[in-house]
């Protein structure tokens, strides 16, 4: 028999909101997100062991009644990937909205912005997002489609980074970067083969602010993406062959742009 109309709406409805809440595990994921302000907190599920760990102080201001579960059926009451280090705590949010470009990227000196063109790997985004939080990086912007989005797995990676750092999701990277440079930023692309260096690339922005475009490993940047860098530039090397993994080269990029 036919559902009616009503019924496939509500199950549809309720497929949307499930899409758009993301599960938070760990115990240090889980208390920063707590410790947000900023975090739309919906529902957290802890063992015992994980709520004693956290504490009565970091519970009691957190606004949000936990469920306490038995550890030996914890992963059987929430929908997390079997091979989750969750350590008998798991938060359910709304994914963070962090504003717009403009609204924080404003210029001034030494500024920084991170972009990335499909990376996809929620463990680099994660650490690139720590990177970004240590050296003082605006934001660190990727691609609504074809990178990571805001996951459990992340979280865990950003260890914390990523209640703290801003990560924006646009609609056109390329739109994006020229925006940038419209506001006054110079657009340097991470290239392995490039004849400048990150260092001469810098020295050529002349303490203009800066956006730091990573491709992703193996296809690096894509054509458009190149094309409306300033400049494409490497991270030297010593010996005939060398790489780094798009989050190491990251916090080199970052480490070097902070210390202009």
């Amino acid at each position: 028999m036919k559902k009616p109309a009503w019924v496939i709406e509500k199950e549809r409805a309720r497929r949307k909101a499930s899409a758009e809440t993301v599960w938070l595990f760990g115990l240090h994921a889980v208390r920063d997100a707590l410790a947000n302000p900023r975090r739309e907190r919906l529902r957290l599920v802890l063992t015992r062991n994980a709520a004693d760990r956290l504490g009565s102080d970091v519970l009691g201001a957190a606004g949000i009644e936990p469920e306490i579960v038995d550890a030996r059926i914890f992963d059987k009451q929430v929908p997390l990937d079997p091979a989750s280090v969750h350590q008998g705590a798991a938060l359910e949010v709304r994914p963070l909205r962090w504003g717009s470009v403009d609204e924080l990227c404003s210029t001034g000196p030494g500024a920084v912005v991170v972009a990335l063109d499909r990376v996809t790997d929620p463990h680099n985004v994660g650490a690139i997002l720590r990177s970004a939080e240590v050296f003082g990086a605006r934001a660190v912007i990727a691609p609504s489609r074809h990178s990571a989005p805001e996951t459990g797995a992340l979280a865990k990676t950003a260890s914390g980074a990523l209640e703290r750092q801003p990560y924006l999701r646009v609609g056109n990277l390329a739109d994006t970067l020229q925006r940038l440079q419209a506001m006054g930023y110079v657009a340097l692309g991470l290239d392995g083969e490039a004849e400048t260096t990150l260092e001469e690339g810098l020295a050529e922005a002349s303490g203009r602010p800066v956006v730091l475009v990573l491709g992703a490993e193996g296809p690096g940047l894509r054509a458009r993406t190149r094309e409306t860098c300033d400049r494409l530039v490497r991270i030297p090397f010593v010996g005939q062959f060398g790489s780094l993994n798009v989050s190491n080269a990251a916090a080199v990029a970052l480490y070097a742009a902070s210390r202009r």
